[in-house]
C-alpha cells in the first residue's frame, strides 16, 4: 500500500493518496492558502458548470454513474433552493471521482483530473503550479520504479539458471512428467518464501484474499535482494545434499542476517 505523498504548491502542502491504484489529491489542502478556506469546495460543487463537468467525467470513467439522478440535480442547479455538497453528490450519483475521508487527516479528495479543474477554478496560476508539482512527483516515482525494476531484472537473470539447474540435477528424479517437475519448483519456491516471509504462497493468498498477485509482488526492495541471494545459496545447499528441513533453517538464518544488513545500509537508502 502506497504511503501518502506531499506536494508543495506555493504556501500549500497538499496530500496525495492512492486508492484502488489511483491518485487522489486533497482539495481541502488546496484551499488552505485561500481566505475562505475549505468553504470554497462547497461553492465549487454547487456551481452548475462544475456539476456538468463532473457528470461528463463520471459518465466516461464510471459505468455505475447514476445519470438519471444527475439530470434531476441539473434541473435544480441554479435555483435559490439548490444545495449540494460533495457527500450528497457521491451518495446521489454513485460518483467515484471524489472522496470524503473522515478524521484528523481527512478531508475532500479528488481524482487528479477533477483536482486540476478545481485548481483552475481557484486560480489559473495555482493550477499551473499544481500540475507542474504533480508531474514532478510522478516523474520521481517512475524513475524509482525503473531503478527497482532494472535491479530486480538483473538479479533474477543472474540467479535463475543457477537455482533451476540445481533443482533439476538434485531434486527431480529421472524420467518424471513435466507436471511433477513443476511441483518440485513450487515446493522449492515455498521453501524460500517460508525462510524469508514465514509463510507459503498459499497461506499468503488465504490471509490476503483482497489482494491481487502473490506474496513476492508485495515484497520490499530489500526482501527482493535477499530473495535473489537466497536462490543462489539454496542451489549450493542442494548440491551439498542437505535435507529440506536443514536448508530451511540455514536459509532463514541468511534471511535474518542479510535483511538486518540491508536495512542498515546507506546504499539501499540511496536507492530508495
Amino acid at each position: 500500500m502506497a504511503k501518502d505523498r506531499k506536494l508543495q504548491v506555493k504556501e500549500s502542502t497538499i496530500t496525495v493518496i492512492t486508492q484502488n491504484e489511483t491518485d487522489f489529491i486533497s482539495l481541502t489542502d488546496m484551499t488552505a492558502s485561500f481566505k475562505e478556506g475549505s468553504g470554497l469546495i462547497g461553492k465549487w460543487v454547487t456551481n452548475k458548470n462544475t456539476l456538468e463537468y463532473l457528470a461528463v467525467w463520471e459518465h466516461i470513467k464510471n459505468s455505475n454513474f447514476n445519470y438519471p439522478e444527475f439530470e434531476v440535480i441539473e434541473r435544480e442547479a441554479g435555483t435559490n433552493r439548490f444545495i449540494m455538497s460533495v457527500g450528497q453528490w457521491i451518495e446521489r450519483t454513485k460518483a467515484i471521482g471524489l472522496i470524503v475521508k473522515a478524521g484528523r487527516y481527512g478531508g475532500t479528495f479528488a481524482h487528479k483530473d477533477i483536482a486540476f479543474n478545481f485548481a483552475m477554478w481557484l486560480s489559473p496560476g495555482f493550477q499551473i503550479y499544481l500540475v507542474n508539482e504533480f508531474q514532478r512527483l510522478k516523474d520521481d516515482e517512475n524513475n524509482r520504479l525503473k531503478l527497482e525494476w532494472n535491479l530486480q531484472r538483473t538479479l533474477a537473470k543472474v540467479n535463475y539458471h543457477i537455482h533451476t539447474d540445481a533443482i533439476k540435477e538434485n531434486l527431480i528424479p529421472q524420467k518424471i512428467t513435466q507436471q511433477q517437475a513443476g511441483f518440485a519448483y513450487a515446493n522449492e519456491a515455498d521453501l524460500l518464501n517460508v525462510a524469508l516471509f514465514g509463510i507459503t504462497a498459499k497461506e499468503w493468498r488465504e490471509t490476503n484474499p483482497d489482494k491481487n498477485g502473490n506474496i513476492r509482488d508485495y515484497a520490499t526492495l530489500e526482501q527482493l535482494v535477499v530473495l535473489s541471494n537466497m536462490e543462489s545459496i539454496n542451489a549450493l545447499l542442494i548440491r551439498q545434499e542437505l535435507s529440506q528441513n536443514e536448508r530451511l533453517i540455514e536459509l532463514n538464518k541468511v534471511a535474518i542476517t542479510q535483511m538486518k544488513s540491508l536495512l542498515e545500509s546507506n546504499s539501499m537508502k540511496k536507492l530508495k
